[in-house]
């Protein structure tokens, strides 16, 4: 599978619908970051949870966020960095 995205790609963390399901944390939906590594193509979480065979495969991307970018009090360092590991279905470009 070819990735979507490359390293240094700017992106944008869909907001999920319903609330509760979608599969990345809350505080990220509709942030952006850049992306900072490719890990690879795996069974997809959204299929394997609902008892699917986890095809086809999902792209597997480490982001990366300023932490002022994702809280918007957020006091300490603004070279602070918050990695989290998101699929390709989560993201879209910006």
């Amino acid at each position: 599978m070819t990735p979507k995205f490359h390293i240094g790609d700017r992106v944008r963390v869909r907001v999920g619908e319903p609330p509760g399901h979608f599969r990345t944390p809350t505080y990220i939906q509709g942030k952006t970051g850049d992306i900072e590594a490719i890990h690879g193509a795996f069974p997809d979480p959204e299929s394997l949870a609902h008892g699917g065979d986890g095809l086809p495969a999902q792209v597997l991307y480490l982001v990366r966020f300023d932490q002022t970018r994702v809280w918007e009090d957020y006091a300490a360092s603004p070279q602070d960095r918050l990695l989290i590991d998101l699929y390709e279905p989560w993201l879209e470009p910006v």
